[in-house]
């Protein structure tokens, strides 16, 4: 006999829950809460800048403008000034890290210029008292940024003080030949033959043409072609008070300070009004002279930059292709 509720148990009678090892737990609902979204609202337009806040900002770039200028002027002799070494003249500049300049006298003009005559050429300069022959040159390494294109510096020693020496420069403009003059500039004669044989000067270009009034003249010399190179060194300023330019003279281009020529050179084919500050170390020839014109009735390149002086690289192109030495 089964009991009551067993699994034998076929009667109607209500079924037993079964029984569990663990009571039972009563969970509690959680209870979400229902997202809110924020109402939607239509996008609102930027603000305009008012006129003043405007004036204000551009009144404001003005300034800053206008005293980075002043520092500069003022700090920079140079940039729109002249140093004070030069501030009553032009001045020329070769050093490493100066541009060479040479600043008329007179405000830069739109020139109409005039081809003088074959043989209207200036006197060359002389000393009232010759040099000791021979005089002893010496030759200092450029201090800064390294040479672009580097020469080795003559020796340092003797250099004769007389005597004369013939060079031809030949030029995608035309031959140019000069005659270098011991007797007005020893070292530095030396220095320009020592260059010219160690073809420091192939492929270089004239970068500097001036025709304004009170300086008609082409600079040579550079071999970065934009009046900052050298050759590494220096070499000491062979000048004295009756030197006076002109058409014809072949001189030494510098910086503002002393004894800082190196390779960059000027030749004149008109007037000159500048200082005594410059080496005069020869002269040009008449077939040299011929070509100078050509290049100066040509022009000033309008598309190339300038200083702001009226010079900058000629129209017509002069580009040294050899120099011949004895």
């Amino acid at each position: 006999m089964s009991e009551p509720g067993g699994p034998d148990d076929q009667g109607g009678g209500a079924p037993q829950q079964p029984s569990y090892p663990y009571p039972q737990q009563q969970y509690p609902q959680q209870q979400y809460p229902h997202w809110q979204y924020p109402q939607w609202q239509p996008s609102m337009p930027p603000k305009k800048t008012s006129p003043a806040a405007v004036a204000l900002i551009i009144g404001s770039v003005v300034v800053v403008v206008m005293m980075v200028l002043a520092f500069l002027a003022w700090g920079y002799p140079g940039f729109l000034r002249k140093p004070a070494a030069n501030a009553g003249g032009g001045w020329f500049t070769t050093s490493p890290t100066a541009r060479t300049t040479l600043v008329s006298p007179t405000p830069a003009e739109t020139p109409t210029v005039r081809v003088p005559p074959s043989g209207d050429r200036a006197p060359m300069p002389k000393r009232t008292t010759p040099l000791a022959n021979p005089v002893t040159c010496s030759f200092t390494p450029a201090s800064g940024t390294p040479a672009p294109k580097k020469a080795t510096p003559p020796p340092d020693g003797p250099a004769p003080s007389a005597g004369t020496v013939p060079v031809r420069i030949a030029t995608s403009a035309g031959d140019i030949g000069l005659t270098l003059d011991r007797a007005l500039a020893p070292c530095t004669v030396v220095n320009f033959l020592s260059l010219a044989k160690q073809g420091f000067y192939d492929g270089t270009s004239c970068h500097r043409l001036s025709v304004v009034t009170g300086l008609r003249m082409l600079q040579c010399g550079d071999p970065v072609g934009d009046g900052t190179g050298g050759p590494g060194y220096t070499i000491k300023d062979e000048t004295f008070p009756e030197l006076t330019y002109g058409r014809g003279v072949l001189a030494m281009a510098t910086t503002a300070e002393p004894d800082s020529g190196g390779s960059q050179f000027f030749l004149v084919f008109g007037e000159a009004q500048i200082p005594p500050s410059y080496t005069v170390f020869g002269s040009i020839d008449d077939a040299g002279l011929a070509v100078l014109d050509k290049v100066a009735a040509g022009g000033v390149d309008p598309a190339a930059q300038g200083i702001g002086d009226g010079s900058g690289p000629p129209k017509i192109p002069v580009t040294f292709t050899g120099v011949t030495t004895p």
